[in-house]
């Protein structure tokens, strides 16, 4: 009988939970340690709530081990995004071509689920309260604590992986202590903060179930992505300090009313006793965490791990499933020979990371600030004219990065070219009023 391989993966979270499965359709026999309790039997968010947004590179990965179906019980189509302006006025903009939608699942149902799965499809044991300590990258060893009795144990497995997270202790413990291990953290100025908008009476949406709110504001905005139960959930995106709009200035129930009623009147009107559930969710920061080499040893960072982002393009979760499908080819590719697969997986992978960081930042601009802009809108349209006529020439950035799995490294140099385009287009005299013609159209053709 062939000797088993073991792997141990420390966090069970949305990528820990999928990599288990992937692990153990190679055969592995797969322990997954996380440092929380199950979310599974508390009434608790899990981490940080926000709710996320499936797109085509994280269907990918979970299709390929056939587990797709069970996350799109739970998933919500959006098309599009619907922004609020001051009035209360709409105007949408389709994600994508007809039919193309991003995905809303809720953090703690979709953890709960892929738990679930990393469990009856993965054969995962996975351990409660148990955080890292420490680890021997060169021979595949954790060290691990019980956070309920106190116990320090050490386990060893063929190869190790980090999936715990933007904080991950492995990372912290191990690998930040190696000899030329690159790391920054940026926090960025602004925080968040959560806000639940109940269900109509009846059990009905508040608002179009199947479009992502914005209610832009320059330099903050209020988002809303609609759950299950009728339910929507709301974050806050403002500068923590400094300018008349930041979480300083708003504390107190007044102050939160006030904001609300003066900046978000139509918000306001759904939801009037805002003021009381401003502490329901505690004010949080956002940051950017770059490592690099994403490996030693035994050991390799995935996910939130290797290159934490911010959440400005949905694309944090894909991008941590993304890294399973990239995985798992490099396996079949060297034959599980691990030194081979690690080191590709790192220089192949660590340009998409960075780029997705600052796609992540870019995006940040483009929902603050530009979404509500005329200008920034006739662009769009212009682009999505553009791309159905010459679909071969022309595939917009946010299509790149949500439609399809172009690399991450790619889409942003696409996009900074086509950026350049539109620039130059968007000069023309006149522009408003013959956007659509002939001439725009063979303009953009001889610059590409």
């Amino acid at each position: 009988m062939a000797e088993s391989k073991s792997a141990i993966i420390v966090g069970a979270g949305l990528v820990g939970s999928l990599w288990a499965v992937y692990l153990s359709k190679a055969g592995y026999k797969v322990t997954i340690y996380e440092r929380r309790d199950d979310i599974r039997k508390a009434e608790i968010s899990a981490g940080k709530s926000i709710n996320l947004a499936l797109s085509v590179r994280g269907w990918k990965a979970l299709d390929a081990v056939g587990v797709g179906d069970e996350i799109r019980k739970i998933a919500i189509p959006m098309y599009g995004r619907t922004m609020h302006d001051m009035e209360g006025n709409l105007t949408y903009q389709p994600y994508g071509k007809e039919g193309q939608a991003i995905y809303s699942v809720s953090r703690g149902g979709v953890n709960a689920r892929m738990m679930d799965i990393a469990e009856n499809v993965g054969n995962a044991t996975i351990h409660y309260n148990v955080e890292c300590t420490g680890a021997d990258t060169k021979a595949g060893i954790v060290r691990l604590k019980n956070k309920k009795t106190g116990e320090e144990f050490e386990k060893q497995a063929d190869v190790v992986f980090a999936a715990d997270g933007a904080f991950s202790a492995v990372r912290y413990n191990a690998l930040q202590k190696l000899d030329r291990f690159n790391y920054s953290q940026h926090f960025i100025e602004d925080g968040y903060r959560e806000l639940l908008l109940p269900a109509l009476p009846n059990g009905d949406y508040p608002m179009d179930k199947n479009s992502l709110h914005i209610w832009p504001r320059g330099r903050f905005m209020l988002i809303a992505l609609a759950n299950e139960d009728g339910s929507f959930t709301c974050t806050l995106f403002m500068p923590h300090e400094g300018g008349e709009n930041s979480f300083d200035k708003v504390n107190t129930k007044q102050e939160v009313d006030a904001f609300f009623k003066s900046t978000f009147p139509d918000f306001y009107t759904m939801m009037p006793n805002v003021a009381d559930a401003w502490e329901d969710h505690p004010l949080s920061s956002l940051a950017i965490m770059r490592s690099y080499p994403w490996h030693d040893g035994k050991v390799a960072l995935m996910g939130d791990a290797a290159h934490a982002t911010v959440p400005f393009y949905g694309q944090g979760m894909n991008g941590g499933f993304e890294d399973c499908s990239v995985m798992w080819e490099l396996m079949q590719k060297h034959s599980e020979n691990w030194e081979q697969v690690f080191e590709e997986y790192s220089v192949l992978r660590k340009p998409d990371g960075d780029a997705l960081q600052d796609l992540s930042l870019h995006n940040y601009h483009v929902m603050r600030d530009f979404v509500a802009d005329p200008k920034f809108l006739l662009q769009k349209k212009i682009e999505a004219k553009f791309a159905e006529l010459y679909p071969d020439k022309w595939m917009p950035l946010y299509s790149q990065v949500t439609f399809s799995t172009i690399r991450y490294s790619e889409a942003l140099k696409n996009g900074m070219r086509q950026d350049k385009i539109m620039k130059e287009v968007m000069n023309i005299s006149d522009i408003e009023s013959k956007w659509d013609s002939e001439e725009v159209m063979n303009r953009i053709l001889e610059k590409i």
